[in-house]
């Protein structure tokens, strides 16, 4: 009877409840659970930047670039079986759904144990690559072996499972299982970098508390959605694997691997950034690194949203309830453009104080180069966060193109957003007026990419209208 009325309650969430609620529902907890997990990056930014030395946030800023590369498998797996997971119940195809669900769950596992081996294997070329000096690479190197050598599997399943949560109407509980995490690291890194490891070993303990907390994360959502499993349209069992088709697998990979280039090409973007950053001096780049992790403020606000978003218009386009759909995704906008300029008008007010919090300018190892970052950063965060309004447009069309399996959709727009558009800009900025100009790319990259997806978006439209999909 309660299996029953939980099927129920899903049902009626994704067909009938009034949409602000529907998507409140759905996105409030996973923007808590993505802002929990921002200030568990930030936490351990902050806590490194207390010793006062600038190289080894520099290094965290290094490796960190190496970790959200994980998020590509996550988004491959988690976003590309969730939302034909998502499709499927809409389209009362829900026994079809635990094919998929199996595959993306030990996809996922075997995708984390070879991006570790790989990074396990090439970290020093990888890490000069990247940028790494002699002040930097040690301490960049202890990061990566436990973070994402050792952890990469937590990881990965974590969001993998909590995407698997959420699109089958388990936002709850997969806000919880991210946000678990997020909070026992906060707890963690004073303890792990202060107490029990020696003075000098402060990024080797902020490593260790991110670890130990990812893999309590990860077994709480991986035990959240064995229990679920016997009502939902999840599954754990391996031998389901066999029952996909080639239609599903063509449906699971034609998003989930656009999604994943999407996020695997911001990467790349990074990368360059940093890299390009780093011929600039340690400081600079250091100075990147703050600011990268206060403009996720506003940006893990928005990917929360567009993700409570994203099965609810997955779920009303497959059933074809096209108008409750259209009108999910409005509300979706008018909510994080707002967000977004709220963002952007604090920041320009209150950057000095943002920046300082990451970097301890009044003692340390070397006191004049913490005062030399935040003053970088201070500017840096001005003139970067002018683009969040713009970064929001990009998630959301993005978004509802991955919801309604528009994957070659998703995929263009990933290689222009960031090959065609950001990445170019970022070195014709760089070379013709400098590090402002390099932090000045994301402005031009992220509007050229959003006017280049909205007109993607509107053209399917016009197309499923005309062939009566829509």
């Amino acid at each position: 009877m309660k299996e029953l009325a939980e099927i129920n309650n899903k049902k009626y969430l994704f067909e009938e409840m009034p949409i602000n609620k529907a998507l409140m529902t759905m996105a409030i907890p996973t923007i808590v659970s993505q802002l929990v997990n921002l200030i568990y990056n930030i936490v351990d930014t902050m806590f490194i930047g207390r010793t006062g030395d600038a190289y080894k946030t520099a290094a965290v800023t290094l490796a960190f670039t190496i970790f959200m590369m994980t998020v590509s498998f996550g988004n491959l797996f988690g976003i590309g079986g969730g939302s034909l997971i998502a499709r499927l119940m809409g389209s009362g195809e829900k026994e079809k759904s635990k094919a998929v669900s199996a595959l993306a769950f030990y996809g996922a596992i075997t995708a984390a144990l070879l991006y570790s081996l790989i990074i396990g294997v090439f970290q020093n070329p990888i890490l000069d690559f990247l940028g790494a000096s002699d002040n930097t690479l040690g301490f960049a190197k202890q990061y990566i072996f436990l973070v994402v050598v050792l952890g990469d599997v937590p990881v990965i399943l974590s969001m993998t499972t909590a995407h698997l949560l959420r699109n089958t109407g388990y936002s709850k509980q997969a806000g919880i299982g991210l946000s678990l995490g997020g909070i026992l690291n906060v707890i963690l890194d004073p303890v792990c970098m202060f107490v029990i490891m020696p003075k000098g070993m402060e990024v080797f303990g902020a490593a260790l508390a991110t670890l130990i907390s990812n893999i309590v994360a990860c077994v709480y959502l991986v035990s959240v959605m064995a229990k679920v499993s016997t009502r939902s349209a999840l599954c754990l069992d391996p031998r389901e694997i066999k029952n996909i088709t080639r239609d599903e697998l063509r449906s699971f990979f034609g998003v989930g691997v656009p999604s994943a280039l999407l996020t695997g090409l911001f990467d790349v973007a990074n990368i360059c950034l940093n890299a390009l950053a780093a011929t600039h001096g340690d400081l600079q780049l250091a100075a990147i690194g703050i600011v990268m992790k206060a403009e996720r403020l506003p940006n893990a606000v928005n990917i929360g949203l567009c993700q409570g978003m994203l099965p609810i218009v997955a779920y009303n386009y497959s059933s074809g309830n096209h108008q409750r759909m259209r009108a999910v995704i409005r509300s979706t906008q008018l909510y994080g453009l707002s967000m977004s300029i709220g963002a952007l008008i604090l920041f320009e007010i209150f950057s000095p104080y943002v920046c300082g919090v990451f970097m301890n300018t009044s003692s340390g190892a070397n006191t004049a180069a913490a005062v030399s970052t935040v003053a970088f950063a201070t500017l840096f965060l001005r003139i970067r966060c002018i683009a969040s309004p713009l970064q929001f447009l990009n998630f959301s069309t993005s978004f509802a193109m991955q919801a309604v399996g528009y994957g070659s959709g998703t995929m263009i727009h990933a290689v222009f957003r960031e090959l065609i558009f950001y990445i170019p800009f970022m070195f014709v900025l760089n070379h013709f007026f400098g590090l402002n100009g390099l932090v000045s790319a994301i402005i031009f990259g992220e509007g050229a990419g959003a006017v280049f997806a909205l007109l993607l978006f509107r053209r399917w439209k016009k197309l499923n209208v005309r062939s009566g999909e829509i």
